[in-house]
């Protein structure tokens, strides 16, 4: 259980970090973000989705649009933009260093 407790922090700067990449593959809609966590160990769900993408918003992070759907009402279309590009360059290096990094102290 301490383990546990310890990964939440982690968790949850990683949850951003791949909702980085998932928007950065190209225009997405919240629900193709969710499907993608599914499955993974960083599964989420709308009340933690939309909260994370309104406050990447407010750091300018991502942006969105409006596009209309044959299923309903029309959907927010997420996409990065050029800081969101940036920050997730700059996560991308961290990420391999901090790979190297374990994988050096390890052996």
């Amino acid at each position: 259980m301490l383990a546990e407790a310890k990964l939440t922090p982690i968790r949850k700067g990683l949850l951003e970090f791949l909702v980085l990449k998932i928007v950065g593959t190209g225009s997405v809609y919240a629900a193709d973000i969710l499907r993608r966590l599914a499955g993974t160990e960083f599964a989420t769900q709308e009340g933690t989705l939309y909260p994370l993408l309104s406050k990447m918003r407010r750091e300018e992070l991502v942006d969105y649009r409006w596009q209309e759907s044959d299923a309903g009402p029309p959907r927010k279309y997420y996409r990065l933009t050029e800081a969101g590009r940036a920050q997730l360059a700059a996560l991308d290096d961290y990420w391999s260093r901090l790979n190297r990094t374990i994988s050096d102290i390890g052996h």
